[in-house]
This record gives structure tokens, sequence and C-alpha cells, in this order.
């Protein structure tokens, strides 16, 4: 392995080391985005109304998931068998919709495995970090980082979204060369209408 390489590595081992010693649970993350609602502002250095109003829209949606999140029989089986001592940290912020859509899920998933700690940690206080793990040269959120307990060897990564949706905003991206307002309201209509089995199955593929 060329020097640089291996430096490349152990720095982003240390950036991870650094953003775990500070993620937050589950639980803390909504009781931010909750707080953000409450004083009408948002999560990262850019206040905007737009920022505002997406992040209460989000609250709103992580709420409703929170609730109505369910995991399949054959799912829960395989979540529940899972061995590997992981924590996953997820990079986010609280104005992106991505990201409101696929929290619960996964903590539903990480709430089932006995061995899966799920923290999360702000995009951009973790600027560094966030390079090492870009999506098409984009800082894209959320994205999670699975990171061996025992090591902090990086097992695998998944996000900004489900494969499924992936798909189809490179489609539509190739047709139209940019996501519509039109088609990212399509896009969360999709999330619903899906209902996590899509991030579901993607998570099944990963811990495999």
């Amino acid at each position: 392995m060329k020097t640089q390489d291996l430096q490349t590595i152990q720095t982003k081992e240390a950036l991870i080391v650094a953003a775990l010693d500070t993620a937050m649970s589950y639980k803390a993350y909504r009781e931010r985005v909750l707080n953000h609602v409450k004083s009408e502002t948002s999560t990262g250095p850019n206040q905007t109304q737009a920022l505002v109003n997406y992040t209460k829209l989000n609250d709103a949606r992580m709420r409703r998931l929170d609730k109505t999140t369910t995991i399949s029989e054959s799912a829960h089986a395989l979540f529940s068998h899972y061995e590997k001592k992981v924590t996953w940290l997820v990079l986010t912020e609280s104005w992106c919709g991505d990201a409101a859509q696929s929290l619960p899920i996964l903590n539903k998933i990480a709430i089932i495995a006995p061995h899966l700690n799920l923290k999360v940690a702000l995009r951009d206080e973790h600027i560094d970090l966030m390079k090492h793990f870009l999506t098409n040269t984009a800082m894209a959120i959320p994205k999670l980082i699975a990171v061996d307990n025992a090591s902090n060897i990086v097992l695998g990564t998944w996000g900004p979204r489900p494969s499924v949706a992936t798909q189809m905003v490179a489609d539509y991206k190739a047709a139209h060369g940019t996501l519509s307002p039109e088609f990212k309201e399509d896009l969360q209509l999709w999330y619903t209408k899906d209902k996590g089995l899509s991030i579901v199955a993607d998570i099944e593929a990963l811990l495999k």
C-alpha cells in the first residue's frame, strides 16, 4: 500500500473516531430537531426560511414514521441475529428530506439488532469526514458509515437514498439535467408509498 493511501486511511479513521466521540443518539437528534422547530431555526451554519420550513416538515415526517414503521418478520429475524458489533454513524442535517425518510427506518433496525449502535452527527460540523464519503463528488446526505467497533474499520456505507430512489434520481437527471420541484415532491410521495421497504432491503444486503 502506498504511503499516501495509508495516510488517507489513518486520517479517515481519526475523523471517524472524533465524530463518534461527539455523535448523538437518535433520540437526542430527534430532540434537537424539535428544538430547532420550536426556535424556528435549522441545523447548519446557513439559516434561511426555506431550511426552517424543511426542518418543520421533516420533524413531522419523522414523528409519523417513528409511530408507523414496521419491519417484516423475515427482516426482523435477520437483524435480530446480526452478531457483529457495529456502529452506524449517520451524517445528516435537519433540513434533509431524504434523511427524514430514512433515519426512522434505520433506528427501527438498530433497535432490533442487539449489537448495532446508531449514532447521528451533523454533516456541516464534520466536513473533512464527509469529504471521504462523497456521492458523485457531492456531499449528499444522509450518509451511513458502518464502523467496526473493535478496529474502527469502515465495513460499508449506505445513502443518500435507497437504491431504487437513487436510480429514479439518476434517470431523471439524465433526461432533464436537474431535479425539478415537481420531481422532488414525487420522490417524497414514493417514499410514503414504499413504506421503508426499499431501505430495509438495502440494509439487509449491506449486513449480508
